[in-house]
């Protein structure tokens, strides 16, 4: 059984912060690549090293645990001369460079392909930004809730006589962070096949506007105008969307026409499969207010679990769970998305696991790094930088680095 993950010997150089790109390159380290993160000491490191509530002992967050398993930290001063030095002496031992911040960050900083080709041709540049590299956003700073607005996402969220509503999770970052390791890896194999690396620019805009998908194409070819539709409905597909039990919720989804029968029996209610205002797909979609009250009616009726029994194996559902009960959820358990990591001074923390499994291969899961805790380290291997030298870029705040606590690891 081959116990290695498929990317150990990839050496990643990663300039990021808060979530988008944290979340990709942590994806990357799951697989078994070396990242190197830079954190720009001098402003306290990755920004989302303080975020509140919750803080480790040692003042870092959760929230910066969640995103930086697996990596090394170096604080370094890349927008020093000196620090620009040891960072270009660094990409010939490199085999990708990851910037995540300004769409006009790259080039301004020298971190493009044709700034660092000299140094190594094959180095892949990939450039993770809200807006991107081009267009007249581009300099603009960007989060996930604003590109939620932006692209029209929001004003779909939320019953609809409320307001306009973000998801509850930052599903734009997340995916741009992926977005960009689908990127970097297939930069990585044109690399391998012409011995040339290249540009990647990734936008979180462009990722939240493409998951507008067959909604947009509607818009655009066939005057179709979204709004929001009461209890999460499905835009096309009637039944599909949450309705109250007993004694919560549930969500049933009638995706494929065949389901609609087995649900109205299901519920005693055969009639309704034969019913002319309901009977095909574009019946139930026409009489979309009329069928859901019917529904709901029925539905509310009986608990959560009851419904799973008469539901399981015949119609697709989701009882609408809390995050704990999700986090508990057995097929969650059996697919290993919950890792512990030992902190030296926290303890056991339990983590969201690699979503990507590779049978046979091992699972690492190390706490996320110190800030500059491998500041000697990386600089020693990579950048030829010995103690005596490390000790005076420090005085000159080129550098830095925190130690773990004694005895941690």
């Amino acid at each position: 059984m081959n116990a290695s993950r498929p990317l150990e010997g990839l050496r990643v150089l990663a300039v990021e912060q808060f979530g988008a790109g944290p979340v990709g390159t942590m994806l990357l380290a799951d697989m078994g690549a070396e990242i190197i993160k830079i954190e720009n000491f001098k402003a306290g490191g990755d920004s989302s090293r303080p975020v509140p509530p919750y803080l480790l002992p040692n003042n870092d967050s959760y929230y910066f645990q969640g995103f930086n398993r697996n990596k090394k930290s170096v604080a370094l001063d890349v927008r020093s001369s000196e620090g620009q030095a040891i960072f270009r002496s660094m990409v010939p031992k490199a085999d990708i460079v990851f910037v995540n911040g300004k769409g006009t960050w790259p080039e301004k900083l020298g971190f493009t392909y044709k700034h660092l080709a000299p140094l190594n041709e094959k180095i892949v540049c990939c450039f993770l930004s809200g807006f991107g590299a081009t267009g007249p956003r581009s300099p603009e700073p960007a989060y996930d809730f604003l590109m939620q607005a932006y692209t029209g996402i929001m004003s779909m969220a939320g019953e609809p006589d409320g307001p306009p509503t973000k998801a509850g999770v930052s599903f734009v970052d997340y995916s741009g962070g992926f977005l960009s390791v689908a990127g970097m890896l297939a930069a990585l194999w044109g690399a391998e096949r012409t011995g040339k690396g290249r540009d990647v620019d990734v936008a979180l805009m462009d990722g939240a506007t493409a998951q507008l998908a067959y909604q947009a194409s509607w818009v655009m070819n066939c005057g179709f105008e979204p709004t929001k539709l009461a209890h999460s409905a499905h835009a096309s597909i009637v039944p599909s969307q949450v309705f109250r039990t007993k004694n919560g919720w549930i969500y049933i989804s009638c995706l494929k026409h065949k389901f609609y029968p087995i649900l109205v029996e299901k519920m005693g209610r055969p009639d309704l499969a034969d019913d002319p205002r309901f009977r095909t797909l574009q019946d139930r979609f026409d009489n979309r207010v009329e069928l859901s009250e019917i529904l709901s009616a029925e539905i509310e009726k009986k608990t959560t679990s009851e419904w799973a029994v008469l539901l399981q194996g015949h119609v697709p559902f989701a009882p609408v769970n809390t995050v704990a009960e999700a986090l508990e959820d057995p097929q969650v358990l059996a697919r290993e998305m919950i890792v512990e990591v030992e902190h030296p001074v926290a303890g056991t923390i339990r983590e969201v696991g690699c979503p990507i499994k590779f049978p046979g291969a091992e699972v690492r899961a190390e706490r996320a790094p110190y800030m500059g805790e491998h500041t000697a380290e990386v600089l020693a291997e990579l950048a030829g930088i010995r103690e005596t030298e490390l000790l005076s870029l420090r005085e000159k705040g080129v550098v830095d680095w925190t130690a773990p606590p004694e005895g941690g690891a």
